[in-house]
């Protein structure tokens, strides 16, 4: 997902995409240590998305720590 779209989730939406991406990077992972993962460049999206989430959680808690 890009960014722009990321943004538009509420809070509670980013918390269960996170979930879920956690949830997908162990069985990627599993999978390349049993050699069945076909595409190796899925891992690698998973965790942008995943560090662009929580960029965006800690982005808000600072907005909100100024208010």
């Amino acid at each position: 997902m890009k960014p722009s779209e990321l943004r538009e989730l509420s809070n509670l939406e980013l918390t269960e995409k996170l979930g879920d991406l956690k949830e997908e990077l162990f069985n990627l992972r599993f999978q390349h240590a049993t050699g069945q993962l076909e595409n190796p460049m899925r891992i690698k999206d998973v965790k942008k998305t995943y560090a662009r989430i929580k960029t965006i959680m800690q982005e808000r808690a600072m907005k909100s720590d100024e208010a």
